[in-house]
């Protein structure tokens, strides 16, 4: 039997990897500037918590979630997305507690699972970089959210990014409007498609996320939901295209995003690239808002929350489209060559010596032929080469060889041992 990895997954390899740990670290040291800190939590959780989150009517829930029964009868589900787990988090530990300093501010990064067709970028299993902070109500913290998006691409090297912003508004804002857009939906009823008949009558904003050919004339045509902003939520929404104004930061108003998931009010945004790596046109690479209810519909306080969320597959596409080079650090400081079966317990010592010191060591593990090893150190491109046979182990010495420089001298066992740091620093200089 030829076994495979399942559809929709892949094997990330060295060589691979190291750009992940690249744009992983480089949102670590980012988010840590705006005093964000890592969260983690599990790969599967309650079913109801995403179900609850995300809106039954939406596709995560009706067509995407992995989800099962355990041995306890349990229904459970692998996370779609990041921040209802979080959320669940940020409930059942009490973190809004006097104790914290507000805005609570969290991220994330790990794998999450939606079954859906694969395609370039898009994966069923696949992984997110995330943020949230809960605990204020502020926009200019929806603004923080935005700005940090962005200088996270900036650091990346990602230019000719477009922001797309809407405001959802409140509970009487999107009351009003739910009915405006009834109104306007029913006399087409027949002619919508049929995930869009069915979301009509249990919630009519998702109509507006349909890609369904059909539907999009009357997207197009919809209501602005900005029309029926209550004097409040206008408020909001002025102030954060006031704040992201002062910032420079470049936006367009799009009436007809809604985003994904039912939790989403007041703000919610998409920063977009044109790339063809990743389509024709503007693709969204990030998308986040607004949650003010969410927390208190998982067990929670009456707490805002406002967050984003990247995939690394489209971002890692997106990079080497760009032809954006990711440095990978896999500098190997010293090759160990051993001649002869007498030095092999020496050649052990002398690499973990190197490594103890905090510098990167390797050796031959295949009882090879000097010619062979040399070329293997060429091959990593080893910055040095310490070469021991049986007439150095007599000695007690090593040969050392710098292979930038091709400078080589001869060091006895105990300096070496003692004074490795000094040794390479000296030949590091030259």
């Amino acid at each position: 039997m030829r076994y495979q990895r399942p559809k929709g997954t892949s094997d990330i390899l060295p060589g691979q990897s190291e750009k992940w740990q690249y744009v992983e670290e480089t949102a670590r040291l980012l988010f840590a500037d705006y005093q964000y800190h890592e969260i983690r939590t599990p790969i599967f959780e309650n079913f109801d918590i995403f179900a609850r989150s995300a809106g039954d009517t939406s596709d995560v829930v009706t067509k995407e979630m992995y989800d099962f029964k355990d041995k306890g009868d349990r229904h459970i589900a692998l996370r779609p997305e990041g921040t209802a787990g979080v959320v669940r988090a940020y409930v059942e530990n009490k973190l809004y507690g006097p104790e914290n300093t507000k805005p609570y501010k969290v991220y994330y990064l790990g794998p999450m699972y939606r079954y859906e067709r694969p395609q370039s970028g898009r994966q069923r299993e696949f992984h997110q970089v995330g943020v949230e902070a809960f605990g204020s109500a502020s926009p200019a913290l929806d603004v923080e959210v935005i700005a940090m998006a962005l200088a996270y691409f900036k650091q990346l090297g990602i230019s000719s990014l477009r922001v797309a912003i809407n405001s959802l508004g409140d509970e009487q804002s999107r009351k009003d409007y739910r009915q405006a857009l009834i109104d306007y939906l029913q006399p087409h009823f027949n002619e919508l498609s049929h995930d869009s008949q069915e979301r009509l009558a249990k919630n009519p904003l998702r109509v507006l996320d349909s890609k369904e050919p059909e539907d999009q004339p009357f997207v197009a045509a919809a209501p602005s939901i900005l029309d029926y902003l209550t004097d409040e939520a206008k408020q909001h929404f002025t102030r954060v295209k006031d704040l992201l104004d002062s910032l420079d930061i470049d936006y367009v108003v799009d009436s007809t995003m809604v985003r994904g998931l039912d939790y989403y009010n007041h703000t919610i945004f998409e920063i977009m690239v044109n790339s063809k790596a990743l389509g024709h046109g503007y693709t969204t690479i990030c998308g986040g808002g607004r949650y003010n209810g969410l927390v208190k519909e998982l067990g929670g306080p009456d707490e805002s929350g406002v967050g984003f969320g990247l995939g690394l597959e489209r971002l890692l596409l997106l990079l080497d489209a760009e032809n954006i080079e990711v440095p990978v650090q896999n500098h190997l400081d010293v090759y160990v060559v051993g001649i002869g079966e007498s030095t092999d317990v020496e050649s052990l010592k002398l690499v973990q010596a190197v490594r103890d010191f905090g510098f990167s060591a390797d050796r031959d593990y295949l009882d090879r032929k000097p010619k062979a090893q040399f070329k293997t150190a060429n091959k990593v491109d080893a910055a040095f080469v310490v070469t021991i046979g049986d007439e150095e182990l007599a000695n007690q010495t090593v040969h050392f060889k710098s292979m930038a420089s091709g400078e080589e001298e001869t060091i006895a066992l105990d300096d070496f041992y003692s004074n490795f740091p000094q040794i390479y620093d000296k030949y590091l200089g030259e």
